[in-house]
C-alpha cells in the first residue's frame, strides 16, 4: 500500500495528462492478478467497486477518535488540520506526522508495525463495513491505520471516504489501463461501461477478455448523463432538424432490473433502494418480460405530481408504513429501455441483450412494446412525457408547457443516440431556466472544498423578515462566481468575520448578491421558512445597498406566484401527459 501511495502522490504532482498515464500504466503492469483489481478500485477513489452497494458506514466521529488515540494529541488537532487543508487525508497524516515529531522530540522508537499490504487494506475496508456500531469500525480502522505511516494513511483516509483528489478521472484511468496492457481505449471503455467495476475491467483487459463482458441483471449499470443547456437555438442546433423532448421531472433516477419474480431498483448512485418502493416492485412483479429500465419515481397522487418535497418523505425508509404510502404514493415513469431478453432455447432463464448501442428511436419502440401497467388504469408506471420539436419556438412552448405541469424543465434528446452510461455527452440536453432572481445578503461563509479548499467559496445567504427586522437565512451556494471574483470576497469576508466556527464563520450583512434558482419550496431548514433548489450566484450587487434585499413577503409571493396555473390547469396538463403516454 505503500507502494501505491507513493505512486498516487506522483500522479498529483504533475498536471500533464500523458504523464499521469504512463506512471500508472508503469505500476500496473508490475501488479499482480490478485494485486491489480484492488488497486483500479483504489485509484478510482473508493474502497470498492462503483456498482458494489457496499459503504463502511464510518464518520467523522469514529475517524477523529481513532486517530486522536493514535497520536495521543488534544482532540481538536484534527478539526485545525482538517480547516487547513479541507481535505480529511492530507488533515490525519498532518496530525500522525505531528505526533511523530512529539516522539522523535520524547527520544520515543517509533512503533514496530507492518506495513499493510493492497489486499491488507481491501480486507480491512470488508471488516469495517460488516461489524455493526460505530465502535466496532473505529476500532478496525485505528488496527489499520496504526500500521501506516503518515503518507499512506492520508491515502487510506482518501480512499475510504472517496475524496481522492489527484486529477485522476476514470477516463484517464481506462486509458491507463489501455497503455498497460496494450488494448483498444474502446474496448477497455465499453467493458468499463458493462460491468461498472474498473477491477474488473482491469482483469479483463490483463487476460485480453474485454469483449466477453456483458450487462448483468441486478448490477446496476452507471446512468447517462445529460448536458446542461439554456439557448432554444443551441439546442436545435446541436440536435436537429427535429429531436425529441421530455419533461424532466422532480422526482429521483431510479434503474429497474426485473428478470422472473425477482425486481430491484437502484439509485443514481448505484446503492439498492427496492425497499423504498414495494408498490413499484409488487407492480413489476407480475409483468412477462426481463431487462432493465432507465426512469425517475415520483410521487403520484389522484392524477397529479406531486412536488419533490412530498417524495422526500419517502426517501431513506427501509420499508415505508402504509400510512406513509397512502399519503405519498409512487409512480415509476420510464424513458428508456437499456436491456431485453431475447428468447431462451433451453427453458432457462434468458440473457438479456444489451440494448446500450441501439439507436433511442429503437429502445422507445421497444419500451411501449412492454405494456406496463400504467397509473390511469390502477397500475404503477407511467411512460415519459414525449414529443417531437423541430425549431426553437416549439421548443420553448414544449418548455412552458413542462413548466405547467410543475416540471423543472425538458429533456432534450438525439432520436439517434446511443446510451452512454455515466457519460455526459451532447446526446441529450437538460433544458432548465431559473425561475426567478432573489436580491440576498451574505451573512456567512465556509471553506471550500478540493481546489477551492484555501478560499471562502460557500455562501449562506438571507432576506429580511419585516415582521421582526431582522434577517432569515434561505439558502447557501457555492457556485456562479469566478475564481478572481471569490478570492477578492475571501480577503474582504475575512477583515470583516464577526465570530467562527471551525470552518464556518459569520461576517457583517453587507454583501448583497443576486441569487437564481430553478424551484422554491416551504421548509423547515432555514428560519425563513422558505428554501431554493439549485440556487447559484448570478451575481453580486456592490450597487445595490442591504435595506434593498428581497423580504419574506417578496419570496411569499414569488412562492405563491409559482403556484397557481390555475390549478385546474396544472394538474389537467398532468391527467393529459400521462393520458397521452398511456395511449402511445
Amino acid at each position: 500500500m505503500r507502494r501505491w501511495s507513493e505512486v498516487a502522490e506522483r500522479v498529483s504532482a504533475t498536471t500533464r495528462t500523458s504523464v499521469k498515464t504512463h506512471l500508472l500504466a508503469e505500476y500496473l503492469r508490475t501488479l499482480d492478478v490478485e494485486q491489480l483489481p484492488v488497486a483500479a478500485v483504489f485509484f478510482a477513489g473508493r474502497p470498492f467497486a462503483e456498482v458494489d452497494g457496499r459503504t463502511t458506514g464510518l464518520g467523522w466521529a469514529a475517524i477523529s477518535g481513532a486517530v486522536g488515540a493514535l497520536a495521543d494529541l488534544p482532540p481538536d488537532a484534527l478539526g485545525d488540520a482538517y480547516d487547513r487543508t479541507s481535505d480529511l487525508g492530507l488533515a490525519v497524516a498532518d496530525v500522525l506526522e505531528q505526533a511523530a515529531e512529539v516522539r522523535r522530540s520524547a527520544g520515543l522508537p517509533e512503533p514496530e508495525v507492518t506495513p499493510p499490504t493492497l489486499a491488507d487494506v481491501a480486507t480491512a475496508y470488508a471488516e469495517i463495513e460488516t461489524v455493526a456500531g460505530s465502535q466496532a469500525k473505529a476500532q478496525r480502522f485505528s488496527t489499520l491505520l496504526g500500521r501506516c505511516d503518515p503518507a499512506t494513511a492520508c491515502y487510506v483516509v482518501k480512499i475510504l471516504t472517496g475524496e481522492l483528489r489527484i486529477g485522476l478521472g476514470e477516463g484517464l484511468l481506462e486509458a491507463a489501463l489501455a497503455e498497460t496492457f496494450e488494448r483498444p481505449i474502446a474496448a477497455v471503455k465499453r467493458a468499463g461501461m458493462l460491468t461498472g467495476d474498473l477491477g474488473r475491467t482491469a482483469v479483463l483487459a490483463r487476460e485480453d477478455r474485454l469483449s466477453s463482458a456483458e450487462i448483468a441483471l441486478f448490477h446496476p449499470l452507471k446512468f447517462m448523463l445529460a448536458s446542461p443547456a439554456e439557448n432554444a437555438d443551441e439546442i436545435i442546433g446541436r440536435l436537429g432538424p427535429t429531436a425529441w423532448v421530455e419533461d424532466k421531472y422532480d422526482g429521483i433516477r431510479a434503474q429497474l432490473h426485473r428478470a422472473g419474480r425477482e425486481v430491484r431498483l437502484f439509485s443514481r448512485d448505484l446503492h439498492d433502494i427496492t425497499g423504498q418502493f414495494p408498490e413499484v416492485v409488487a407492480g413489476a412483479r407480475e409483468l412477462a418480460w426481463t431487462g432493465i429500465l432507465d426512469g425517475e419515481i415520483l410521487a403520484y397522487k389522484d392524477g397529479t405530481v406531486m412536488p419533490f418535497v412530498a417524495l422526500q418523505k419517502r426517501l431513506g425508509r427501509k420499508s415505508p408504513s402504509a400510512a406513509i404510502r397512502a399519503e405519498v404514493p409512487v409512480v415509476y415513469v420510464a424513458f428508456d429501455l437499456l436491456a431485453l431478453a431475447g428468447p431462451a432455447t433451453d427453458g432457462s432463464e434468458p440473457l438479456a441483450e444489451a440494448l446500450l448501442d441501439r439507436p433511442l428511436s429503437e429502445r422507445r419502440r421497444r419500451l411501449e412494446a412492454l405494456e406496463l401497467p400504467l397509473a390511469d388504469a390502477g397500475g404503477s408506471f407511467a411512460l415519459s412525457h414525449l414529443v417531437s420539436v423541430g425549431s426553437a419556438a416549439e421548443l420553448e412552448g414544449a418548455f412552458e408547457q413542462a413548466r405547467l405541469r410543475r416540471n423543472e424543465g425538458l429533456m432534450v434528446k438525439d432520436p439517434s443516440s446511443a446510451y452512454s452510461p455515466g457519460r455526459r455527452g451532447l446526446g441529450w440536453l437538460k433544458m432548465k431556466k431559473a425561475l426567478a432572481t432573489l436580491d440576498c445578503v451574505v451573512v456567512g461563509v465556509e471553506l471550500g472544498h478540493g481546489k477551492r479548499h484555501g478560499v471562502l467559496s460557500d455562501y449562506t445567504f438571507a432576506v429580511r423578515d419585516e415582521a421582526s427586522d431582522r434577517l432569515v437565512t434561505i439558502g447557501k451556494a457555492y457556485t456562479g462566481l469566478t475564481d478572481a471574483e471569490i478570492a477578492e470576497m475571501t480577503a474582504w469576508f475575512e477583515a470583516h468575520t464577526l465570530a467562527r466556527f471551525g470552518r464556518y464563520r459569520t461576517v457583517e450583512p453587507t454583501v448583497v448578491v443576486e441569487v437564481a434558482f430553478d424551484v422554491i419550496v416551504r421548509s423547515s431548514r432555514h428560519n425563513s421558512g422558505f428554501s431554493l433548489r439549485f440556487p447559484r450566484i448570478a451575481r453580486l450587487r456592490p450597487d445595490k445597498d442591504v435595506a434593498e434585499i428581497d423580504t419574506t413577503a417578496s419570496v411569499e409571493a414569488v412562492w405563491s406566484g409559482l403556484q397557481h396555473g390555475p390549478e385546474q390547469l396544472v394538474t389537467a396538463g398532468h391527467q393529459r401527459a400521462l393520458g397521452e403516454a398511456a395511449r402511445g
